[in-house]
């Protein structure tokens, strides 16, 4: 999901330096709902090697394979372009039957997948995620890459009767990986802090497990003597989260897509690191977004709460 998010600016450069360019996206199935908060992508085509790859030669999957095929040609595009420099997505773009342009052997994440490519790019690998991918396209293009990341999400506007009425955070605590876990008794003493100032809290969960996880540390937050509410949120489609964070009034994420998405909208968010490096996938776009920690040490409540106050107070 992050690096679906993390492509979007792509689409911004591309519009801007192509007028009249159409944009097509080729994204996993539990994804699909990303690309279209981009007014600038076209049509948003799915596939499901995660589901594929448990039975790759069963007869319904290759017939799948073979209508998206069908359908990629069909488009005959000018040009594919693999963002993810991975094998899996290289042979993606190779079924468009159009040129493939993707990073060189040096640059791609899974050098293989250069060998499935006619044109080759070699892009820096101590850069910022982000602009890796925005330095890629514009040399697959020819235009020059300059300035902060655009994002140009527009969210609809979605009735969630569950939603606190009032100002509200979202804490993003789960993530697929335990190493990027925020300790669940920090989590407990931020909720507490903000729920004593009057601030209602909701938490997201995508799978039974953070659910519970979301529970666990809901049973323990202090409740202020104020209205404030905290709500475990109901599993949400990424169209409906999208809705939840574009109306939240700040959030704090570990590095995982709900937190990259949250920056993205400009919401004020601090994004939690100690597993993964925060200069390669933080947000540093925008004046509302901060990123704490350093690998093998997490932040401290505290220190999230104050960067949670800079952030709020510079809006």
């Amino acid at each position: 999901m992050g690096d679906v998010i993390h492509a979007l600016p792509v689409v911004s450069d591309l519009i801007a330096a192509r007028p009249g360019i159409e944009i097509d996206w080729l994204v996993e199935e539990s994804f699909a709902d990303l690309p279209p908060l981009h007014p600038g992508v076209g049509q948003t085509l799915t596939v499901a090697v995660r589901r594929w790859r448990r039975t790759p030669f069963a007869a319904p999957v290759r017939a799948e394979v073979r209508g998206l095929a069908r359908r990629l040609r069909e488009r005959r595009y000018d040009l594919a372009l693999d963002l993810q420099g991975l094998i899996k997505s290289a042979w993606l773009a190779r079924l468009t039957g159009a040129p493939v342009a993707g990073f060189d052997w040096a640059s791609a994440r899974e050098p293989l997948a250069t060998l499935a490519y006619r044109h080759r790019y070699a892009v820096k690998r101590d850069l910022h995620a982000i602009e890796r991918l925005r330095q890629l396209a514009g040399l697959a293009l020819g235009y020059p890459v300059s300035g902060l990341p655009r994002f140009g999400l527009r969210p609809a506007a979605l009735e969630l009767p569950w939603c606190p009425a009032g100002p509200y955070a979202v804490l993003v605590h789960a993530t697929s990986r335990a190493d990027k876990q925020w300790p669940v008794e920090r989590w407990v003493a931020l909720a507490s802090r903000l729920m004593a100032e009057g601030v209602s809290l909701v938490l997201p969960s995508g799978s039974e497990a953070e659910r519970q996880q979301a529970q666990a540390i809901a049973a323990q937050v202090a409740r202020g003597p104020g209205p404030a509410s905290l709500v475990v949120a109901p599993r949400m489609s990424l169209a409906q989260c999208a809705a939840v964070l574009s109306r939240a009034g700040m959030v704090v994420g570990v590095d995982t897509g709900l937190t990259h998405l949250a920056a993205a909208l400009s919401r004020p968010t601090v994004a939690l690191f100690a597993a993964t490096p925060g200069w390669r996938f933080g947000p540093y776009w925008s004046p509302c977004a901060a990123s704490l920690g350093e690998l093998g040490v997490w932040p401290q409540p505290d220190e999230v709460h104050a960067a949670l106050a800079r952030l709020c107070a510079a809006r």
